[in-house]
């Protein structure tokens, strides 16, 4: 830059020399070029001058490049730390789907952008349903919502991406960000490449991979009375709302081939978390896809389930979290994960209306369980994002190390450590 710069000023010095040269008589020249001062003066004049216009000029083309990744009193050097830091950071795979799964990533993308979402495409209510009744694409809602959490929430971009219409017919319950997955995929002629595309309109801090790209439903058998004949629900939707008690749950067709490059990402991850989320409609559907389930027990990452705070209605009435953990292992084997993440602040006297996931005994889970205070005070049953994610961060960084140094750092085993 520096050696350009020169030769396009001793460029332009000869141009002016010859045009002062050949109009001697002007009056407007010799002011121009500063002739009633010394020549040395001139000189650092016009150095200083061409310098302080270099500064100018890099310092806003900083600020341009540097603008998506600003807020108001942040300084650019604290904006470009934090980037370079998130840029180093582990990385984690997110297994799951609904609110659950987006109040992960929006904690975790404040520790890293090494982010990937897989999510269930099990979805068949509300607008994901209308879409894929209709257009027979796979639901975007799930996704569209971990989109949302990875991008900037308060970007007036990624608020009309969740804007929902209400009065229009035709269009009344649809979010916008749906009927946006929709048409990118339906320009770019595939699903999966409307949803990279949304990303990339977003500028998210990751990726989101929908779990398999099969247009799969998910059953359920459920017991209405204690002891009765199981019967068949077919549709994530209508699972909850039949009363009873769920005994199994499976997809149609059998056996989907997994997306591809959610298994790439979860046999290159650090971390895999599992929920939280709906049991058996968010977490379960990603698991009973076999590549999926095997994928993550040959990943040589930490793993780690995120028991839900409360029990859901019409899934998991009752349930402690050993019968969370329960669910999975009938389903999919057990030990699947390394350890349960669980909530230990069951306030019933100030939440007396929140149906909290009953503690379990210790030593009686297959896998160890942790426990801390996850809840978040405005919404009692979900997780807070924050907590959730500092807690995990936490747990990584007892078991491979501080995150600030680099991945091969990392992976040396600190002197001492087993």
């Amino acid at each position: 830059m520096i050696l350009g710069t020169a030769l396009m000023g001793l460029g332009l010095a000869i141009l002016l020399l010859d045009i002062y040269r050949a109009n001697p008589q002007s009056t407007i020249l010799p002011v121009l070029s500063l002739m009633a001062f010394p020549r040395w003066l001139r000189a650092a004049l016009f150095a200083a001058l061409g310098m302080a216009c270099l500064v100018i000029g890099v310092v806003r083309f900083n600020r341009a490049l540097l603008a998506p990744y600003m807020r108001p009193g942040k300084p650019v050097v604290q904006a470009v730390a934090h980037h370079r830091k998130i840029g180093r950071g582990p990385r984690v795979v997110a297994v799951g789907g609904g609110t659950g799964l987006a109040t992960l990533l929006r904690g975790l993308k404040h520790h890293t952008a090494n982010l990937t979402a897989i999510v269930s495409v099990a979805d068949d209510g509300g607008s994901s349903g209308k879409l894929r009744r209709s257009l027979g694409m796979l639901p975007p809602g799930d996704l569209r919502n971990c989109l949302a959490a990875l991008s900037d929430d308060e970007d007036l971009l990624t608020q009309l991406f969740q804007y929902r219409f209400v009065e229009l017919d035709g269009l009344e319950g649809h979010p916008f960000g749906n009927l946006l997955i929709a048409a990118l995929s339906g320009v770019t002629g595939s699903f999966d490449r409307g949803v990279m595309e949304a990303g990339r309109v977003l500028a998210i801090h990751g990726q989101v991979l929908p779990s398999t790209l099969a247009n799969v439903s998910l059953l359920a058998d459920k017991t209405p009375v204690l002891d009765a004949q199981a019967i068949r629900i077919e549709g994530e939707s209508r699972i909850p709302s039949i009363p009873g008690r769920i005994r199994t749950v499976h997809l149609e067709p059998d056996r989907p081939p997994a997306f591809p490059e959610a298994i790439r990402a979860l046999l290159a991850a650090e971390l895999i978390v599992l929920g939280p989320g709906s049991l058996y409609t968010s977490v379960m559907p990603n698991l009973l896809i076999p590549d999926i389930a095997h994928a993550i027990r040959s990943s040589r990452a930490f793993k780690v389930y995120v028991c839900n705070i409360a029990t859901q209605p019409g899934e998991t009435d009752g349930y402690d979290s050993r019968q969370h953990l329960a669910a999975i292992d009938e389903h999919v084997g057990r030990r699947l994960a390394d350890l349960m993440l669980v909530n230990d602040r069951i306030d019933n006297q100030r939440y007396p209306r929140v149906p909290f996931v009953g503690p379990t005994q210790e030593g009686i889970t297959t896998i160890p369980t942790y426990s801390t205070d996850l809840i978040d005070d405005q919404r009692p049953w979900r997780h807070d994002s924050t907590k959730l994610a500092e807690t995990l961060v936490r747990l990584l960084e007892e078991r491979t190390g501080p995150l600030e140094l680099s991945q091969s750092e990392r992976a040396e085993p600190a002197p001492g450590r087993n």
